[in-house]
């Protein structure tokens, strides 16, 4: 009788697999619920070619370093500035903006790029980058 009795190595799959089964069916109910339309702004076809794009101004190197102190161009500005610096910036040509690229230390506080991001998208600039050392 001991050695009917020995134990059972094999691992009953089928419960896991209904649980799995009814976690697929409750996503698949609920996904559409949740979905949010995106607008997107395709471009229209038009008759005439489009005109080459016209020389793209240099970029303005904005660094952040690790005490918080924010310099364009290699010159240091205050955090006060740099909305209307921007804003002539843009106003210079507007359809054709010199590309923001931001480079910050790795110490840096993140509530310092946070200003200089909310002060670029008042300013409407559209042409951001980060710059990765």
């Amino acid at each position: 009788m001991a050695s009917n009795a020995s134990a059972m190595a094999d691992i009953n799959v089928t419960p896991l697999v209904d649980v799995l089964l009814v976690l697929l069916i409750i996503f698949m109910v609920t996904m559409p619920i949740q979905s949010i339309p995106v607008d997107v702004d395709l471009p229209q076809k038009t008759d005439q070619p489009d005109q080459p794009p016209p020389n793209p101004p240099d970029p303005i190197k904005l660094r952040i370093d690790g005490s918080g102190q924010v310099f364009w161009n290699d010159s240091p500005a205050a955090l006060d500035e740099l909305e209307s610096k921007m804003t002539e910036e843009v106003q210079r040509d507007p359809n054709n903006q010199p590309e923001l690229q931001i480079d910050t230390n790795e110490s840096a506080q993140y509530g310092v790029l946070a200003k200089v991001l909310a002060a670029a998208k008042n300013a409407q600039m559209v042409k951001i980058g980060f710059v990765q050392n």
